[in-house]
């Protein structure tokens, strides 16, 4: 589900931009004086994208076909082609096979069956689905790779096991279940490097900036340690503090049984097609786990998945499906990694890096380098209303830095990852926490109190993570 820009009223978008065009003709004489003359219009480049892709009216996609030209109109590219070098990022294309693969576990009812077996707990009353969803909420990346597929997948549940304890439309138990399959969720697609476009992208980006090739089981003992950490804190949080807020209910009550429901697959037929693709899912993924990337691509199996589920003789995917894919989305990320590149290759991302040594005293330790990078970091992403481009961008500025100051790339480069995946105050800041919050099943109090908490244990966490853990993978 993509996220729409938010609209603002007409004089308040006249005088935002304004903002922006001034910034663009004082700051070369002002804030980016000493920058090379290129540098000072890449600066000028990246704000005009901040304003494009968070307060303009201008659709994202004709956003980023227009930021494309700008990169071609101020000379910042010596062709077509270096604008468009975003374009060739093997990450663009993981997301979208991945994404047109899970339409297929829909279409089979993989995910029927899978959310149904919360149905079966039932009985054992709300503490067992309590306990039950944020542990399935984590494991269910490895499988499904969307984190708002997994939303729709367990939403209808959610609200059936709801009624099933006689509970009201916007009891505790339900303001809990929102929380997990609308925050959690999508904080918990980093585990795996497949487990949607967010951590893919990550994984790309440290690859092509030469940090770390890690394979599909690296990643998960990289990042899980600080990743559920987290999490189960702010779970136990939001629960404590949902119960706090809202009061008690009987959670000792079983639930009527009525809403029990196992799917079952109606025929042979049915069967066969829902077995195929779960086994073919599996083998894929042990791919990933048990195969050296750098002698078999990643993108290789799905692609040949794809293929095999495009057969006529299979038919589970066809050219709706492709389609379907959000293609809008596909513009503003390759759009993205070429302002990235461009930020790197013209030295603007060093210039940068150099700049923010600046507000630093000199002979400052390691901890305090990685806590001003993880404040700059978030007033970043603070900017940014989609992930993907605010990592893209931010990442060759960090690693920068780490270069300059010599802490370890891939301390920063998962200290952008956790931040940026981890921040989730406003509700705009993911898919999935805007649909969960668009319900009112969490007030608005309850998000900011809930979302404030799990981005500051995100960026505590990941500080401390990036000054010992992940300092050891170097």
């Amino acid at each position: 589900m993509p996220i729409k820009n938010k609209r603002f009223t007409p004089s308040f978008s006249i005088l935002l931009f304004m903002s922006v065009i001034i910034f663009i003709f004082i700051a070369p004489s002002t804030l980016l004086q000493g920058f090379a003359p290129e540098q000072q219009r890449t600066v000028g480049l990246l704000v005009l994208a901040i304003y494009l892709w968070t307060a303009s009216p201008l659709p994202t996609g004709a956003a980023s076909i227009f930021l494309l030209a700008m990169m071609i109109g101020l000379n910042l590219v010596d062709s077509v082609e270096g604008a468009m070098i975003g374009f060739v990022s093997s990450a663009l294309y993981f997301i979208m096979v991945l994404t047109i693969l899970s339409r297929v576990l829909s279409k089979v009812g993989v995910d029927r069956v899978i959310a149904s077996q919360l149905m079966r707990l039932n009985k054992r009353g709300p503490k067992a689905i309590i306990v039950a969803l944020p542990i399935m909420m984590g494991l269910l990346p490895v499988l499904m790779p969307s984190a708002f597929a997994r939303l729709k997948m367990l939403l209808p549940f959610v609200d059936r096991l709801n009624d099933s304890f006689g509970f009201s439309e916007r009891s505790i138990f339900k303001k809990y279940a929102m929380y997990v399959i609308g925050v959690m969720n999508q904080n918990g697609t980093m585990i795996v490097y497949t487990g949607g476009g967010f951590p893919i992208l990550a994984a790309q980006l440290l690859s092509d900036y030469q940090i770390a090739d890690l394979s599909w089981t690296e990643w998960i003992l990289v990042i899980a340690p600080p990743l559920w950490t987290v999490l189960i804190v702010v779970n136990i949080f939001a629960w404590h503090y949902l119960k706090y807020a809202h009061g008690h209910h009987e959670w000792n009550q079983k639930g009527s049984g009525a809403a029990e429901e196992e799917v079952r697959l109606e025929n042979r037929s049915e069967k066969n097609r829902f077995w195929f693709v779960l086994v073919t899912f599996v083998i894929m993924i042990l791919i990933w786990a048990f195969t050296d990337s750098r002698q078999l691509p990643i993108l290789l199996p799905p692609m040949l998945l794809l293929v095999v589920y495009s057969l006529p003789g299979i038919a589970l995917l066809d050219n709706s499906d492709i389609k379907a894919f959000d293609w809008e989305n596909f513009l503003l990320l390759g759009t993205s990694f070429s302002i990235g590149i461009l930020l790197e290759e013209n030295g603007t991302a060093s210039e940068i890096a150099s700049r923010m040594l600046g507000f630093l005293p000199e002979g400052v330790g390691m901890l305090m380098n990685i806590i001003f990078v993880a404040v700059v970091i978030f007033l970043f992403r603070m900017i940014f209303v989609v992930p993907s481009s605010a990592i893209i961008v931010i990442f060759p500025v960090v690693i920068s830095y780490a270069n300059i100051t010599g802490i370890p790339g891939l301390s920063l480069g998962f200290l952008v990852l956790m931040i940026v995946g981890g921040t989730n105050i406003f509700p705009i800041h993911s898919p999935t926490s805007y649909f969960a919050f668009q319900t009112h099943v969490l007030s608005k109090k309850d998000h900011y109190v809930i979302a404030t908490f799990s981005t500051l244990m995100f960026i505590m966490v990941a500080v401390i993570a990036a000054a010992t853990y992940w300092a050891l993978w170097q």
